[in-house]
């Protein structure tokens, strides 16, 4: 039972993390799409994209044309062999439904669950766009790859596949293909798998060795660097599209300064967003593997001597 207890623990806190993915996903369709001031506030940040868009579409167009089914497929097909090079085939499954299960999801929710009332006129597609199939395709292959490295790599290999999921989500914005909520919700729908993921690692991942401090030290750092950098950016998005919200309910005009304040406060929401996500992963992927309380201390040698 004391063996157990850490994985059920672990359990718990990725049944969090799917209903903090579920309810996110659900309050921002919510808001940004039922209510007529959420519809508002999201198109002026989508106006906002067309400032300057031919100079940033030059580095956006780049990052959007990696995503494509041969992409998925051999991210898939990588994930899969580390996985299974570090002996951890049911690891490889997991990642596998991660992926799956996010990008199924997405589409179920764009085109059969989700619908976009005509509530205020706004730019862009009529029907509903959220969640963004792109991003979704980017958040959860960088995921994947986030799960399936040694432990002493995924700090590293954390930050860019977090730098890549919102550069994605951004380069969608930057295109005019997807507005700001469109994007945090394709972010929380990963969030709510990866949260699965994680309860699956936490029963039935054999990966528990004891690491050194070498490689909690660099996680620790990394994981609360983004939190810090969610929480900032957080902060700079909830400022920027409330003061949009406020000027939109007061009746005032919407000028150039208020379109890039709009369009950059979502942009800081989707980094925002993503930081959380690649943090909570980080974090939770080092509880869920982590061993329980060892009865002889040759145990613990033994496991730091096969960490890997």
């Amino acid at each position: 039972m004391q063996e157990m207890s850490p994985r059920i623990g672990t359990a718990v806190l990725g049944l969090f993390m799917f209903a903090a993915g579920v309810v996110g996903t659900a309050l921002t369709w919510q808001y940004f799409v039922k209510t007529t001031t959420g519809q508002r506030i999201d198109d002026v940040a989508f106006r906002g994209s067309e400032i300057g868009q031919s100079a940033l579409w030059n580095a956006a167009e780049p990052v959007l044309d990696i995503v494509s089914i041969p992409f998925i497929v051999v991210v898939l097909g990588a994930a899969a062999l580390i996985a299974i090079i570090r002996r951890r085939p049911l690891l490889a499954l997991e990642v596998a439904v991660l992926v799956g299960g996010a990008n199924v999801t997405t589409q179920l929710l764009k085109y059969v669950v989700f619908d976009r009332p005509d509530l205020a006129e706004t730019s862009g597609a009529a029907a509903n766009s959220l969640p963004s199939g792109h991003t979704t395709v980017a958040a959860s292959v960088a995921a994947a790859l986030v799960l399936v490295v040694p432990r002493h790599t995924r700090p590293m290999v954390a930050v860019l596949a977090a730098t890549y999921a919102a550069a994605t989500g951004v380069a969608t914005m930057i295109g005019g293909w997807h507005r700001p909520s469109d994007v945090v919700a394709a972010m929380t729908v990963v969030m709510a798998w990866a949260g699965l993921a994680m309860i699956v690692t936490a029963i039935g991942s054999s990966e528990r060795v004891r690491p050194p401090d070498s490689a909690i030290v660099p996680t620790a750092f990394v994981s609360g660097l983004m939190a810090v950098v969610a929480f900032i950016t957080g902060l700079l998005a909830f400022s920027a599209l409330s003061s949009t919200g406020d000027l939109l309910t007061s009746g005032g005009s919407i000028d150039r300064g208020d379109l890039i304040r709009a369009y950059t406060g979502g942009a800081f929401g989707v980094v925002a967003v993503t930081a959380a996500l690649f943090a909570l992963i980080l974090v939770m992927h080092q509880f869920a593997t982590r061993p329980g309380p060892d009865k002889l201390s040759g145990k613990r040698t033994a496991q730091q001597s096969s960490y890997n």
